[in-house]
């Protein structure tokens, strides 16, 4: 499948008084039309940092330092900041953390879909309040034609977050990134939200970009994964893989952590150490201090994503060159 948004050896640096720091070092990945990208890592990963950089609100003094970002072929990461506030509306769509920072409290909700529509898709205001009704309901927003009416304070908040999954989508964007989207709502509301994104990409066939430390929501509506530590993708392949046969050993450390609901375990798994800050990234591959399978070349050269079975993973243990080569079993045993 032709991949609709290209994310080619992606840098983000920042630039401080006692250097640059790199946030972001060499990512890359393909979204394909209809495909959900699930993006999962601790805190500090650079999870919402790609993202940002991918709609271009990346903040000051963060800048894309090399690399290439295209949307059908046509490169976005070097357009003038106008250009680029057009193709966030009606190409990109966004739905961030917090609906209260999407919504305009002074405006009704109608007010805000119908404005957006007539910017980007050129309709009248007849029309557009019309579809502005018929997204609150696909939304699953009750008494659509009454609430259309309402302020953002008037809604609960998941409610909120149906009224920014319906701006974000009423353009008809042909991707979305979505950062932590489920986050701040109940368990209950999080599913109907994830059954939303999920229906909303299929019938659209809009690419999704769905940026979360929660693996259940990942498992549950991603086709594939991106396992992100320190700026860079440490492994990336088909959900279900990922999930059941982690071959990075980060991969696998995760999923451990994970409580696994058909018996019951007296201690998660973690991970020994913490992510490197940003001016303390270690040489080589950055998971190194915290790995249990180092040796002397995972401290020296960073590696590249390299086959691993089903999915790619960047590790030295999968270099059919390496004197530590496993086989592919090895490591999740």
């Amino acid at each position: 499948m032709a991949a609709l948004l290209e994310v080619r050896n992606l840098r983000v640096e920042f630039p401080t008084r006692r250097g640059v720091l790199t946030a972001l070092d060499g990512v890359s990945f393909d979204i394909a039309a209809g495909e959900v990208l699930g993006v999962v890592g601790e805190s500090g990963a650079g999870k919402s940092m790609t993202g940002a950089a991918i709609i271009g609100l990346l903040e000051p003094p963060g800048r894309i330092a090399g690399g290439e970002i295209r949307l059908d072929g046509q490169r976005i990461d070097n357009l003038p900041y106008e250009r680029m506030r057009r193709i966030r509306g009606k190409e990109i769509g966004a739905i961030f953390q917090d609906p209260l920072t999407t919504l305009n409290p002074l405006y009704t909700v109608g007010r805000q879909l119908v404005e957006t529509m007539q910017v980007h898709l050129g309709i009248g205001a007849a029309e557009a309040r019309r579809r502005a009704i018929g997204w609150l309901e696909h939304v699953g927003i009750p008494a659509a034609a009454q609430r259309v009416d309402s302020y953002p304070h008037e809604f609960s908040g998941g409610m909120r977050q149906r009224v920014v999954i319906a701006l974000a989508l009423c353009a008809e964007p042909r991707l979305v990134v979505a950062d932590e989207p489920t986050t701040a709502l109940d368990v209950s509301i999080q599913a109907q939200i994830i059954a939303l994104l999920k229906r909303l990409t299929r019938e659209k066939g809009t690419a999704v970009m769905l940026i979360t430390h929660d693996m259940g929501v990942i498992a549950e509506t991603a086709d594939r994964v991106a396992v992100m530590y320190a700026g860079r993708i440490a492994e990336i392949g088909p959900v279900r893989e990922v999930v059941k046969h982690p071959r990075h050993p980060y991969s696998v450390g995760l999923m451990a952590s994970i409580p696994p609901l058909d018996r019951r375990v007296e201690r998660l798994a973690q991970i020994e150490g913490a992510m490197p800050r940003l001016s303390a990234i270690p040489p080589g591959c950055a998971f190194n201090p915290r790995c249990p399978h180092a040796f002397d070349r995972c401290r020296a050269e960073r590696p590249e994503l390299l086959e691993a079975g089903a999915t790619r993973a960047a590790c030295w243990l999968y270099d059919p060159a390496s004197e530590k080569h496993v086989p592919e079993s090895a490591i999740h045993g």
